[in-house]
């Protein structure tokens, strides 16, 4: 029915460029409705509600560019692509910058123009979910794993609430975050979750594979295709067949392969190296990368055209210092398993040694705190794991944000701004937002006896913020020192 079909919106003041867009989006299951102008425009925004629109830049009544902005401020829940003759680098750059979906470049096709759609529809739908699931996340119990990831942290239920929605769909899935965060760990859990799980999960790792010989890995090839091809070689994604493909650090693959892996998308077949014979594939897609893809798209290091068809559903995994509580969660999962891979006796962490955890920023996230863990489980053994037995780096950058805390505390914790704001009266004197904010956790920190992680937990925020708001006020009160 009509009224359950997305609608788009083509603001295009050439009537006959307009039908022909129209006519491009006929196979799909939308609704079209078109605007001549930037006011007829606003006014189907208002009336219409869609979920696509897609604006020429050049209009009889104004600039493309400025009815995005114009329509971004009235927190419209769409999305644009702009649609242009006479493009610059620097005109895309700023259209992305400004919130646009996509540039579309005159002339295109119908297949880019779907493609486009239909991955601007995704984005929406998903957007809209996300909202959900956030608003809900507070006021449901959710599990503190999935599919082998740990955590309980409100990040990592959205994380994993997305997988849970996206994972039995044959939806594209672009993982982005910091190494270490388990990028790899999450495909898994992708691949599990799906209708694909009794079929093969293929990973590729682009960035360890000489750009040589990526291509053969990823499309196989023939026999005597090339010197040392003594025999065939089916590849990766012929291999994937009817499962899920990996393509770990995407953004490493160059570009003419990037090129091939384009056309594999769009034609679900694959011509392997040193072949004529094009054959069939069914393989979902998972990529990751701890790189800004958006910005090797920019910089001209990653084909635009592909990032769109592979950013369908985006999932961001947290860096472990804004995941709360989750690092005493996961490095009680690795003492469990390491002691009893290696007969050792340890049962928990003391005190000292979870406040050293907690007070650590882990920059190289979940694989820096395994092989933290790892090492002090070998090199010691006891029913409690002490702060002493951890690497002496994770001491010292603990160290580095707990030690501040007596020295304030000591000091009488003095506000950071006394001044009061010229022209109001000591009744309806405003603060800084700083004072209001120092205050608050330091009060939070004395009712609850100097435990820091306790505080963090009724003021509802990661124990990492509150240590590094101690060192920022610490080192900021000893660079106002007087010198001697």
């Amino acid at each position: 029915m009509t009224a359950n079909r997305p609608k788009v919106l083509l603001v295009e003041d050439t009537r006959a460029l307009a039908e022909t867009y129209r006519a491009y989006l006929e196979p799909q299951d939308v609704e079209v409705l078109i605007a001549p102008d930037c006011a007829s425009a606003l006014e189907a925004v208002e009336e219409a509600c869609p979920s696509v629109i897609v604006i020429d830049v050049n209009l009889p009544d104004g600039n493309g560019l400025d009815l995005m902005r114009d329509i971004k401020r009235r927190r419209a829940a769409c999305e644009v692509v702009l649609v242009t003759g006479q493009a610059s680098v620097k005109m895309a750059v700023e259209a992305m910058r400004e919130g646009a979906y996509d540039f579309i470049m005159k002339p295109f096709s119908a297949e880019r123009l779907r493609v486009t759609l239909r991955n601007a529809l995704d984005r929406v739908c998903m957007a809209h979910r996300i909202e959900e699931l956030a608003a809900e996340a507070d006021e449901s119990e959710e599990p503190d794993r999935l599919a082998g990831m740990i955590g309980r942290s409100r990040a990592m239920r959205t994380v994993y609430r997305i997988l849970h929605n996206a994972a039995p769909t044959n939806a594209t899935i672009f993982i982005t975050g910091e190494s270490g965060t388990g990028k790899e760990l999450c495909a898994a859990a992708i691949h599990g979750m799906s209708r694909r799980a009794k079929g093969p999960m293929i990973t590729i790792n682009c960035a360890a594979i000489p750009k040589g010989m990526l291509e053969s890995e990823i499309f196989g090839h023939g026999r005597g295709a090339f010197t040392g091809a003594v025999s065939d070689r089916l590849g990766a994604m012929l291999s994937a067949d009817g499962g899920t493909l990996f393509l770990d650090e995407i953004c490493e693959m160059d570009l003419e392969l990037q090129s091939k892996m384009l056309r594999v998308l769009q034609e679900r077949s694959v011509q392997r190296v040193g072949e004529d014979a094009v054959r069939p594939v069914d393989v979902r897609i998972v990529c990751a990368t701890n790189r800004n893809p958006q910005v090797e798209v920019e910089e001209g290091r990653f084909r635009e055209d592909l990032f769109y068809r592979l950013h369908v559903v985006p999932v961001e995994l947290p860096p472990l210092r804004e995941r709360e509580d989750d690092v005493l969660l996961i490095a009680r999962e690795f003492l469990a398993a390491f002691s009893a891979e290696d007969d050792k006796r340890f049962r928990s962490f003391s005190e000292s040694c979870e406040q050293a955890l907690l007070a650590c920023d882990w920059p190289g996230n979940i694989r820096q705190l395994q092989n933290a863990i790892r090492r002090a489980v070998v090199l010691n053994d006891g029913e409690v794991m002490d702060e002493t037995m951890l690497p002496a780096l994770v001491r010292e950058a603990a160290r580095a944000v707990v030690a501040p805390l007596a020295t304030l505390q000591s000091a009488g914790a003095p506000p950071i701004v006394d001044a009061e704001p010229s022209g109001l009266s000591a009744r309806h004197a405003i603060e800084p937002l700083e004072t209001v904010i120092r205050r608050t956790i330091e009060r939070a920190i004395e009712q609850c006896g100097g435990n820091i992680p306790r505080a963090a937990q009724a003021l509802r925020v990661s124990p990492s913020t509150i240590y590094r708001r101690i060192q920022m006020w610490s080192e900021r009160e000893t660079g106002d020192a007087p010198s001697s």
